[in-house]
């Protein structure tokens, strides 16, 4: 029996039908490659736990699903419930309240943001039993905190077995059931008959792409959407080397010569120190910012000599000028002068407070120093 390099840990979203549990495992089973649990996490109401408590390991509908096909055992001390409480920690009986949506919320999203943290694992989430709004609230966790490779899921059943309280996975043998329609008539299914169809529901995933801090479910929405909407009103950076040309969006900068170099140094720092070369946005990292006196080195003088040099390129000496001048590197003292005014021209020039955060060089202390850097996202860099 192959079994993936992956911890797969499967998760439901569960109401009063603990048929969509079995039904998933025996359609990701039943796939090529099979996919077989080792680890299940149901998130359900009290009540509906004894409900699913009964069905499934009672009774030994889940037992009876993994002898007949043959799966690999799972422990029981792998299988956990996840139980919604309200903010009060009492059970939620319903959810007909705002109250109790937004305990359940919480706790759908903890749970999603704690498995997506352990190392090793691949997440398998059913949205498809419990209340609607359980649903939406599985969704959204999974989008924000899911990688690339955790997978979300809606079980299909053909509607006489959907809600067939007798039918829990299509068994190897066919077996006759008893169903009852609506207006009472009872009737006969083989259960040769029934059709378990898994779709696996494309998204994107928003994880690395947004710095999400925020605890609550409203909060991260919020933040994410403010992140996605400083990502998409950003203008782009463009340095013009040889015609000493800045621009931001459409708007010309003017910089002395000295200026342009210093400012063009410290996009290159964004594009060149980035530590997480997968993540596709900055957002709020700061990991390539740089303390000052580090920015100041004779290395860094003979980095930063090369852009000087491409402003005049019918005067091959400026570059040599430049390092003569500063041939120690650039004190402190001289850094922050440079980037005060770097700052000032930007700020009167730009005329933009929306944006203007995203394009000054700013500091923030980190390890006790202070680092400096420009906010604006590395994709929108282009010096040439």
């Amino acid at each position: 029996m192959i079994r993936s390099s992956y911890r797969e840990i499967f998760i439901f979203v569960a109401g009063e039908t603990p048929q969509v549990i079995t039904e998933t495992i025996y359609a990701l089973a039943n796939r090529n490659p099979p996919v077989y649990p080792d680890e299940i996490n149901i998130i359900c109401t009290s009540k509906n736990r004894d409900t699913i408590s009964n069905a499934l390991f009672t009774n030994g509908i889940l037992w009876k699903l993994i002898n007949e096909y043959g799966l690999p055992q799972i422990q029981t001390d792998h299988i956990h419930f996840t139980v919604l409480r309200n903010l009060q920690g009492g059970d939620i009986v319903d959810f007909r309240d705002v109250e109790s949506n937004e305990a359940a919320a919480e706790s759908i999203t903890y749970l999603i943001r704690e498995k997506t943290g352990e190392p090793g694992c691949r997440l398998h989430c059913s949205l498809s039993g419990g209340r609607k709004t359980l649903s939406y609230y599985m969704g959204v966790a999974f989008q924000l905190f899911a990688r690339q490779w955790d997978k979300l899921y809606h079980v299909l059943v053909n509607p006489e077995f959907e809600l067939n309280r007798n039918f829990f996975y299509k068994p190897k043998v066919n077996e006759r059931i008893e169903a009852r329609l609506l207006d009472g008539t009872i009737m006969q299914l083989n259960t040769d008959d029934a059709v378990i169809s898994l779709v696996e529901l494309p998204l994107i995933y928003l994880r690395n792409k947004l710095p999400l801090n925020s605890v609550s479910v409203k909060d991260l929405i919020s933040e994410g959407q403010r992140n996605i909407d400083i990502a998409t009103i950003q203008s782009p950076v463009t340095v013009n080397l040889v015609e000493q040309r800045l621009l931001i969006g459409h708007r010309e900068i003017k910089l002395i010569p000295t200026q342009l170099m210093i400012y063009t140094a410290f996009l290159r720092l964004k594009l060149k120190s980035c530590l997480h070369v997968s993540h596709q946005h900055c957002g709020a990292c700061i990991d390539c910012y740089l303390h000052i006196t580090d920015f100041g080195t004779h290395m860094a003088v003979q980095e930063m000599a090369e852009d000087y040099q491409k402003m005049f390129p019918l005067n091959p000496f400026k570059k040599d000028d430049l390092l003569e001048k500063w041939e120690d590197g650039i004190d402190a003292a001289n850094v922050r002068h440079h980037i005060s005014k770097i700052n000032r021209a930007i700020k009167e020039q730009l005329n933009d407070q929306t944006l203007l955060s995203f394009y000054v060089i700013g500091s923030v202390r980190k390890y006790a120093k202070s680092r400096y850097g420009i906010r604006v996202e590395k994709e929108k860099i282009s010096i040439e």
